[in-house]
């Protein structure tokens, strides 16, 4: 029997370099690749069928349930890779595929490669299909409970890697390819272009306002009119956030004065 591919697909870098770092130490694993968005994760998936996935939910272009309903004709072993909440993770386990959450902790990494690589060893390809489409139901209909995994960002500080969650953030900024991220009293800067980030984020709770700023809906406390009629949002920090032309008549209908 040859050795278990490997696909990891998650759209922070950062993960995934830490799932590769894990992976490395694993022996006797044969192909690994690695994708960032639902569609690159396609396209792997057709070209290399792999034995084992280990998969994000939320990531831009789509969500991980998409990828899994290609793959249960196939039924890779399934290793999700997740922030879901402790609550939601029981329709984890309640199922054959195994879950690792993040900050990713190499011990349980390694208990839940230990259990793919059984699934993808010795179990029935028939079985492996009914228990992933019972995972999918039952997430899916976690996330209509509400229990959807938060928005999290990871950043480097002082030579640590700090979480961030969507909900503490104020305001993100473009700078070229990075994004910097304003929490109350801090910064930070994230490698993500803010397009990419826009299509992550829950535009009931975020509003680009400008082609280079997204702010939190509920930060804003005031706009006002500033040089050349131009609207600039105050935010519960006190930053002034210019509103862009091209988005000042959906500022005007987000005040109900359209």
């Amino acid at each position: 029997m040859s050795p278990p591919s490997v696909l990891v697909v998650d759209d922070e870098p950062l993960a995934r370099r830490r799932i590769l770092r894990l992976l490395a130490k694993e022996e006797g694993l044969g192909r690994i690749e690695a994708v960032g968005d639902i569609e690159a994760a396609g396209r792997a998936w057709q070209a290399m069928r792999p034995d084992i996935v280990l998969l994000d939910i939320q990531m831009p272009g789509g969500d991980g349930f998409q990828l899994l309903e290609q793959m249960a004709p196939a039924a890779p072993a399934v290793v999700f890779v997740t922030a879901f909440d402790h609550h939601a993770l029981r329709a984890f386990e309640a199922n054959a595929a195994d879950y690792v959450t993040k900050p990713i902790e190499p011990g349980r990494f390694r208990e839940a490669m230990v259990r793919a690589r059984r699934m993808a060893g010795l179990q029935a390809r028939e079985e492996r299909v009914v228990e992933l489409q019972e995972t999918v139901a039952t997430l899916r209909a976690a996330l209509g409970r509400g229990s959807a995994a938060p928005v999290v960002f990871w950043v480097r500080a002082r030579g640590d890697h700090l979480r961030i969650v969507a909900d503490d953030i104020l305001r993100f900024q473009a700078e070229r390819d990075y994004v910097r991220i304003h929490v109350a009293g801090a910064d930070y800067l994230y490698r993500e272009s803010l397009a990419s980030l826009e299509r992550r984020l829950d535009p009931a709770a975020f509003f680009r306002i400008h082609r280079s700023a997204i702010v939190r809906r509920d930060a804003i406390v005031r706009v006002k009119t500033g040089p050349f009629a131009a609207l600039v949002a105050i935010l519960s920090d006190g930053t002034a956030v210019k509103v862009g032309r091209t988005y000042e008549a959906q500022m005007r209908v987000a005040l109900g004065r359209a």
